[in-house]
């Protein structure tokens, strides 16, 4: 019942309550406050325990900045895509400087693979950092080739529409790693759920994560 919970809050643009209403269809009486605390607890646990069985990404990135509000403040948050739509990784941040470059491009560096090429807009951090933490791929700060992840931001942030400003930094964090989790095995980026329909890909997958969690 809890991943169930958390993968409905994940997958759809649902609220906290919306998920309440949709338990108690099911004579399942649990509060929502209660389901907040689930997705905090249980998102972490179920994107490491994917970890294993997650593709390489590509080695053509994609590195943007969104905008989401926590404590009714605009923060940053850092994204990456690969050529194939891989989401590569997220962090939120309530600073866009070199710092938060550095730590942003320091994780998603972690997943396995250097890039050949990293797109980014004309921020003025990006070359210094890239320079320092990836000096062999090609920098293409164009901002017209960034629409791909620009677009990709779209679909996190009609997730978040529902949840009406998240309170913390930590949450924005969570639930932006849980939708890029949740996003990639949609798209086949995970060796899980892979003998089923693609459409009930995610069912299986999580059925999975559950046993290993």
């Amino acid at each position: 019942m809890i991943v169930l919970a958390v993968r409905w809050y994940l997958r759809y643009a649902l609220s906290y309550r919306d998920v309440e209403e949709l338990l108690a269809e099911r004579s399942l009486e649990v509060d929502h406050v209660t389901i907040y605390r689930w997705v905090q607890r249980f998102t972490p646990l179920l994107v490491d325990a994917a970890r294993p069985c997650r593709h390489r990404p590509g080695d053509r990135w994609f590195v943007d900045e969104t905008y989401v509000k926590v404590a009714g403040r605009w923060t940053y948050l850092y994204r990456a895509v690969d050529q194939h739509g891989q989401v590569i990784d997220v962090l939120a941040s309530t600073r866009r400087d070199q710092a938060a470059a550095r730590r942003f491009f320091t994780s998603a560096l972690s997943h396995g693979r250097r890039p050949v090429e990293v797109t980014t807009d004309k921020a003025p951090v990006y070359p210094r950092i890239l320079d320092e933490l990836v000096p062999e791929a090609c920098h293409v700060d164009a901002a017209r080739e960034n629409n791909r992840i620009e677009s990709d931001h779209s679909r996190l942030k009609a997730g978040l529409r529902p949840m009406r400003g998240l309170k913390r930094l930590r949450s924005a964090q969570t639930i932006s790693a849980g939708h890029a989790l949740v996003q990639n095995i949609r798209r086949g980026h995970y060796e899980l759920g892979t003998d089923t329909d693609p459409h009930a890909r995610l069912t299986a997958a999580f059925t999975e994560l559950t046993l290993a969690i």
